[in-house]
Protein backbone atom coordinates (compact mmCIF):
# COMPACT_ATOMS: atom_id res chain seq x y z
CA UNK A 1 0.00 0.00 0.00
CA UNK A 2 0.96 3.58 -0.50
CA UNK A 3 0.23 6.67 1.07
CA UNK A 4 -0.19 10.59 -0.14
CA UNK A 5 1.67 12.83 1.96
CA UNK A 6 2.72 16.13 2.06
CA UNK A 7 5.80 17.70 4.15
CA UNK A 8 5.06 20.26 6.75
CA UNK A 9 7.34 23.36 7.93
CA UNK A 10 6.96 25.01 11.55
CA UNK A 11 7.32 28.98 10.48
CA UNK A 12 6.54 32.18 12.54
CA UNK A 13 5.71 33.92 9.33
CA UNK A 14 4.30 31.40 6.61
CA UNK A 15 3.40 33.35 4.06
CA UNK A 16 6.29 35.23 2.96
CA UNK A 17 8.35 31.74 3.55
CA UNK A 18 5.80 29.97 1.69
CA UNK A 19 6.67 32.91 -1.28
CA UNK A 20 10.64 31.99 -0.99
CA UNK A 21 10.56 28.66 -1.40
CA UNK A 22 8.11 28.54 -4.19
CA UNK A 23 10.32 30.98 -6.41
CA UNK A 24 13.47 28.67 -4.54
CA UNK A 25 12.03 25.51 -5.92
CA UNK A 26 10.05 26.43 -9.19
CA UNK A 27 6.75 25.61 -7.66
CA UNK A 28 3.52 27.73 -7.11
CA UNK A 29 2.14 29.05 -4.00
CA UNK A 30 -1.31 27.48 -3.24
CA UNK A 31 -4.28 30.51 -4.22
CA UNK A 32 -6.41 31.26 -1.08
CA UNK A 33 -9.79 30.51 -1.28
CA UNK A 34 -11.38 34.08 -0.66
CA UNK A 35 -14.80 33.19 -0.65
CA UNK A 36 -14.83 30.53 1.54
CA UNK A 37 -12.54 31.82 4.23
CA UNK A 38 -15.27 34.61 4.00
CA UNK A 39 -17.97 32.10 4.48
CA UNK A 40 -16.55 30.38 7.53
CA UNK A 41 -15.82 33.55 9.42
CA UNK A 42 -19.71 34.34 8.31
CA UNK A 43 -20.56 31.27 9.64
CA UNK A 44 -19.12 31.53 12.91
CA UNK A 45 -16.57 28.81 12.20
CA UNK A 46 -13.67 30.61 12.24
CA UNK A 47 -12.61 34.12 13.72
CA UNK A 48 -11.94 37.15 11.77
CA UNK A 49 -8.00 37.14 13.65
CA UNK A 50 -7.96 33.69 12.03
CA UNK A 51 -7.13 35.51 8.79
CA UNK A 52 -4.62 38.35 7.32
CA UNK A 53 -4.17 39.85 4.25
CA UNK A 54 -1.19 38.95 2.12
CA UNK A 55 -0.39 40.71 -0.99
CA UNK A 56 -3.86 42.57 -1.02
CA UNK A 57 -5.50 38.72 -0.58
CA UNK A 58 -7.59 37.35 2.55
CA UNK A 59 -5.49 34.35 3.65
CA UNK A 60 -5.65 31.97 6.53
CA UNK A 61 -2.93 33.10 9.09
CA UNK A 62 -1.67 30.00 10.24
CA UNK A 63 -0.68 28.63 6.91
CA UNK A 64 0.69 28.92 3.19
CA UNK A 65 0.71 25.67 1.18
CA UNK A 66 3.34 25.69 -2.01
CA UNK A 67 2.39 23.01 -5.05
CA UNK A 68 4.85 21.26 -7.52
CA UNK A 69 3.40 22.25 -10.81
CA UNK A 70 2.94 18.67 -12.30
CA UNK A 71 2.70 16.77 -10.07
CA UNK A 72 0.86 18.07 -7.14
CA UNK A 73 2.98 17.35 -4.28
CA UNK A 74 2.30 19.69 -1.48
CA UNK A 75 4.58 21.94 1.46
CA UNK A 76 2.58 23.65 4.01
CA UNK A 77 4.42 26.26 5.82
CA UNK A 78 2.32 26.31 9.28
CA UNK A 79 2.85 29.09 12.00
CA UNK A 80 4.28 28.13 15.32
CA UNK A 81 4.95 29.90 18.55
CA UNK A 82 8.63 29.16 19.16
CA UNK A 83 11.40 30.10 17.05
CA UNK A 84 13.50 27.45 15.78
CA UNK A 85 16.20 26.72 18.23
CA UNK A 86 18.50 23.24 17.19
CA UNK A 87 18.97 21.43 13.73
CA UNK A 88 15.97 19.82 11.92
CA UNK A 89 15.17 16.34 12.75
CA UNK A 90 14.02 16.39 8.37
CA UNK A 91 15.20 18.21 6.09
CA UNK A 92 14.67 18.21 2.13
CA UNK A 93 17.87 17.48 -0.27
CA UNK A 94 16.66 20.18 -2.97
CA UNK A 95 18.54 18.27 -6.34
CA UNK A 96 20.05 21.09 -8.57
CA UNK A 97 22.82 19.13 -10.05
CA UNK A 98 26.52 19.38 -10.05
CA UNK A 99 26.98 22.04 -12.40
CA UNK A 100 24.18 24.11 -10.87
CA UNK A 101 24.95 23.73 -7.56
CA UNK A 102 27.25 26.70 -7.06
CA UNK A 103 24.88 28.96 -9.22
CA UNK A 104 21.29 28.30 -7.07
CA UNK A 105 23.78 28.96 -3.84
CA UNK A 106 24.55 31.93 -4.99
CA UNK A 107 20.71 32.90 -6.13
CA UNK A 108 18.92 31.43 -2.99
CA UNK A 109 21.86 33.26 -0.97
CA UNK A 110 20.93 36.35 -2.55
CA UNK A 111 17.18 35.87 -1.41
CA UNK A 112 17.94 35.61 2.11
CA UNK A 113 19.47 31.79 2.45
CA UNK A 114 22.71 31.34 4.11
CA UNK A 115 25.08 28.77 3.72
CA UNK A 116 25.92 26.24 6.74
CA UNK A 117 28.67 24.37 5.51
CA UNK A 118 29.75 21.93 2.13
CA UNK A 119 29.73 18.17 2.59
CA UNK A 120 31.02 15.19 1.03
CA UNK A 121 30.48 11.75 1.33
CA UNK A 122 32.48 9.73 -1.31
CA UNK A 123 31.26 10.82 -5.00
CA UNK A 124 28.35 13.02 -3.27
CA UNK A 125 28.46 16.45 -2.73
CA UNK A 126 25.85 18.56 -1.36
CA UNK A 127 25.82 22.72 0.43
CA UNK A 128 23.80 22.87 3.42
CA UNK A 129 21.76 26.08 3.34
CA UNK A 130 19.12 27.44 5.75
CA UNK A 131 15.72 29.11 4.62
CA UNK A 132 15.47 33.18 6.03
CA UNK A 133 14.07 31.68 9.44
CA UNK A 134 16.78 29.26 9.74
CA UNK A 135 15.19 25.82 7.83
CA UNK A 136 17.92 23.72 6.73
CA UNK A 137 17.90 21.94 3.49
CA UNK A 138 20.75 20.63 1.33
CA UNK A 139 21.27 21.72 -2.71
CA UNK A 140 22.46 18.35 -4.20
Amino acid sequence: MTYDFQVTIDSADPHPLADWWAEAIGWTVEPADEEFIRRMVAEGRAREEDTTTHRGRLVWSVGAAIRHPESGRRILFQRVPEAKTVKNRVHLDVRVGDEKREAEVERLVAAGAKVLYRGSQGPFTWVTVADPEGNEFCLT
